[in-house]
């Protein structure tokens, strides 16, 4: 999702403190495109301050971002592990030890503080009103994925009972969508668990590569998939040479039991292009599987918040969509998702003796070779469940028959997790992946859980498009940011429609900005981004403006005891929201980034 940044704010420049703003007359609920500047006493031979609002083009400098790191901490009961501070870790960029500049802990309480500060934001005649503490805005997002492509019918049901338990346990605080990598069930992110529940009754198996009984020869997209490791199996006679991998000859084996009648050069023929029938069309099928994976990524890369990629499935080999594998999971990392995923199988045996509605008995000679190639297949199906979940930073809950308790650990937001940050040293903006590590101080035996690394900025032709980028990322995060001294607040104005005009008023200090000086002015420019987002965590609009600052001694002094007060407006109906609002300068590439609640009653 693409934020524009371009409607119009009206701004003042104004003596007032942050504590003075709830004073200020209401705005007009018609929006104004008019910019209006209110200056320091002055006298009238000192020179004017300049403040512009044209847009022009201008050169930004790229900030050095803080990278994040969400760790959890889990002791050998699975359970996290509290009391731990900077000091217990360790963090490893590329191998190289680096310092822990920022350290924060998440928990119940933090949540809690976070979003009543959100609230407070609020301004209504100078008074909170008592229903915004009562509100809770989405902080995590679980797009829960059925892989129903991939799923047997004997999945299906304990896979929605699983999910049932885990919607049922949801707090006030999560949003979940459903999808499946059909494309055929798609419930948006709601925290109506009814709603969730009856898009899990939609839910169903369909796998069309699974193979067929009765068919002769009976070429499931696994068996194909084994065949194909071992190359091409026939000889110039039509025969299998001395190559061939067991996955064919059990075939081989298997159709010259249930078609006598035929030779053995037909039976190898036979048997050798169903192998290539079932392998394209199980590619194709799979191809489609990933292609829904990527949309549910883009989907929930524009929520606001943690987001997680929870996806239930028995498996599928990789086979030769490896590059398409990679691709999802760095998609996912450019996008800070984490991936966690399940096997929909628990704790799976293989069935080594065949099936026995089968009509056509296993061959004796090659049952040794038909067990081999069953565990072969049970245990890589599982690769790529692994490679999602470890290559984001995720986990994988597998060999286990508690598909409900394996949902609550994938999907709910634990005790406590620790954030830690660190300002890469001597970075080079080459867009290269980072390998992440994170270790403890101690020798305690705990399983530490962190994203596995994150992309270098990759230097742009554009500075523009390079700035817009970040501040992208940073309006769909709910990370508070302080470079700057920013604080937010909102109020709204009733209109004779039934809707509401949202006044978003935000102060900003100038006093810790860094200038460039020319011609005997300072000069500077904040490019102010608001984002609005409803109860859902759903998009709804957005404005910005880049305000030019070109001061005077005299009265940059004056801005930079008072600060700057921009207001913006937001034509809303009745309902709860999200302001999300991120300010960057430009010659010091510093941001801020806060969070509002508002709630507009009917």
């Amino acid at each position: 999702m693409r934020i524009g940044l371009g409607l119009t704010a009206a701004i003042f420049l104004a003596c007032a403190t942050p504590h003075t703003l709830s004073s200020q007359q209401p705005a007009s609920p018609t929006p104004s495109t008019d910019v209006t500047t209110t200056q320091p006493q002055k006298s009238e031979t000192e020179p004017k301050p300049q403040v512009s609002t044209e847009d022009t083009v201008s050169t930004f400098k790229l900030r050095v971002n803080l990278v994040q790191v969400h760790v959890i901490v889990r002791d050998s009961a699975g359970k996290p592990v509290e009391n731990l501070h900077k000091e217990d870790f360790q963090l490893y960029d590329n191998k190289k030890l680096q310092a822990i500049t920022t350290f924060a802990i998440e928990d119940a309480r933090s949540r809690r503080e976070r979003t009543e500060a959100a609230a407070k934001t609020r301004l209504d005649n100078g008074e909170t009103n008592n229903a915004q503490a009562l509100v809770t805005v989405p902080e995590r997002f679980i797009a829960l994925t059925f892989d129903d492509v991939h799923l047997l019918i004997s999945d299906v049901a304990p896979m929605r009972a699983a999910a049932n338990g885990l919607i049922n346990s949801l707090g006030p605080s999560d949003r979940v969508g459903v999808f499946t990598t059909s494309g055929v069930v798609t419930q948006d992110f709601t925290s109506d668990k009814e709603l969730l529940k009856q898009a899990l009754l939609k839910l169903m198996s369909r796998a069309h590569t699974g193979g067929h009984s009765g068919d002769c020869p009976n070429v499931s997209y696994d068996m194909a998939v084994e065949v194909k490791k071992g190359g091409n199996p026939i000889s110039t006679s039509g025969t299998p040479d001395l190559t061939a991998s067991a996955a064919f000859m059990v075939l081989y084996e298997q159709t010259l039991a249930c078609a006598p009648g035929l030779t053995p050069q037909t039976v190898g023929s036979l048997v050798s292009s169903e192998v290539d029938a079932v392998f394209d069309e199980g590619e194709a099928e799979n191809r489609n599987v990933y292609r829904e994976l990527e949309s549910v990524l883009r989907f929930l890369s524009s929520k606001p918040g943690e987001r997680i990629l929870l996806l239930a499935s028995p498996g599928f080999p990789v086979a030769e969509l490896h590059s398409q594998s990679s691709e999802f999971v760095d998609h996912a990392n450019r996008s800070n998702i984490v991936i966690n995923t399940i096997d929909a199988r628990g704790l799976y045996t293989a069935d080594l003796f065949g099936d026995i509605s089968e009509p056509y008995a296993q061959p004796a000679q090659v049952a040794g070779q038909a067990a081999g190639v069953q565990l072969d297949i049970q245990t890589e199906k599982q690769f790529v469940l692994a490679d999602f979940a470890y290559g984001t930073g995720g986990r994988f809950f597998h060999n286990s028959n508690d598909l409900e308790g394996g949902l609550k650990q994938l999907g709910i937001v634990p005790e406590i997790s620790y954030v830690l940050g660190f300002s890469p040293q001597n970075e080079k903006m080459d867009g290269h992946f980072h390998t992440l590590k994170v270790t403890l101080t101690g020798k305690q035996k705990y399983a530490v859980q962190a994203r596995r690394g994150y992309y270098a900025p990759k230097k742009v032709d554009d500075p523009q498009e390079a700035e817009m980028q970040e501040m992208q990322d940073a309006l769909l995060s709910r990370d508070e940011i302080y470079d700057l001294a920013f604080t937010l607040q909102t109020q709204y104005f009733k209109t004779g429609d039934g809707g509401a005009r949202l006044s978003v008023v935000s102060h900003i200090g100038l006093k810790d900005l860094r200038f460039r000086m020319a011609d005997g002015k300072h000069y500077n420019e904040l490019n102010i981004a608001t984002v609005i987002f409803d109860d859902n965590g759903n998009y709804l609009t957005n404005g910005g403006k880049i305000v030019k600052l070109r001061l005077f001694d005299s009265a940059f002094e004056k801005w930079c005891s008072t600060g700057l007060t921009v207001k913006s407006g937001f034509e809303l109906k009745p309902g709860k929201y999200l302001i999300r609002q991120v300010v960057r300068d430009s010659e010091g590439a510093q941001m801020a980034a806060r969070n509002g609640i508002v709630v507009i009653p009917d």
